[in-house]
């Protein structure tokens, strides 16, 4: 099992930039691929980004292409969601994810296994 916590959001004018860091607990931190979604009041949780278990895979919504950039670091058991260029668009609750299996672009949320309990980004226009 691992247990996942995100930090890192907060409120931001449109144009700025934050960073996001999801911290896992537990010892098998490096078998899991990871992913990024965002949940906005009325919608459906959407995929945000991914990457592979060694990290040298990434994979982006086309919305956030571009502007966003996920990384992970194994020997800190943490991964990022870098922000740039925000949006009034990108306000949403942000979740950090965990799955078993590699493939780097999985964008469906039941493949996940794992997940944190979300940091809200609000990027004022």
């Amino acid at each position: 099992q691992v247990q996942l916590v995100e930090s890192g959001g907060g409120l931001v004018q449109a144009g700025g930039s934050l960073r996001l860091s999801c911290a896992a607990s537990g010892r098998a931190f490096s078998t899991y691929a990871m992913g990024w979604f965002r949940q906005a009041p009325g919608k459906e949780r959407e995929f945000v980004a991914s990457i592979n278990r060694s990290g040298g895979s990434r994979a982006y919504a086309d919305s956030v292409a571009g502007r966003f950039t996920v990384s992970r670091d194994n020997a800190k058991n943490t991964v990022y969601l870098q922000m740039n260029s925000l949006k009034p668009e990108d306000t949403a609750v942000y979740y950090c994810a965990a799955r078993n299996s590699n493939p780097t672009r999985v964008t469906n949320d039941l493949e996940y296994d794992h997940w944190g309990q979300g940091t809200q980004v609000t990027v004022s226009s």
